[in-house]
């Protein structure tokens, strides 16, 4: 699966940050890229120039890839907003103002809880997207 990051905040180059952060992690090597817009769809609008895109798959991977988000918005100072869209358009948003003073287990509960929200596939009816389990 394939889902679009971009962050917004103070600063400059936070994306750059994140996606530091992300390929310190064994398991998202080789998932993480810059956004180049490439293979969108015909007539989608265009990634920006500070987008990143992770493949990711359900279970482990979207595990650690969620869990490395919420801890790099924990680090950061200042206001940060991490944004992941689904293919199905579907927009998670955190931001490091709301996870900072979150203690271990409630930090837990969110990665799970992103985890499972990135990886969801559409349920819409009639969607031609077949349904996790």
């Amino acid at each position: 699966m394939r889902a679009v990051i971009t962050v917004q905040g103070e600063g400059r180059s936070h994306t750059h940050a994140l996606r530091n952060w992300l390929s310190e992690e064994p398991r998202l090597r080789g998932r993480i890229r810059v956004g180049d817009g490439g293979d969108l769809p015909a007539g989608a609008m265009g990634l920006g120039a500070d987008a990143l895109i992770a493949l990711l798959a359900p279970g482990g991977v979207a595990a650690v890839f969620a869990g490395a988000v919420v801890a790099w918005a924990q680090t950061r100072r200042g206001s940060q907003t991490i944004t992941i869209t689904r293919p199905d358009g579907t927009e998670i948003t955190i931001s490091s103002d709301h996870v900072r003073g979150l203690d271990a287990q409630q930090t837990a509960t969110l990665a799970r809880q992103l985890a499972a929200d990135v990886v969801r596939v559409s349920t819409e009816p009639g969607s031609d997207v077949p349904r996790t389990p």
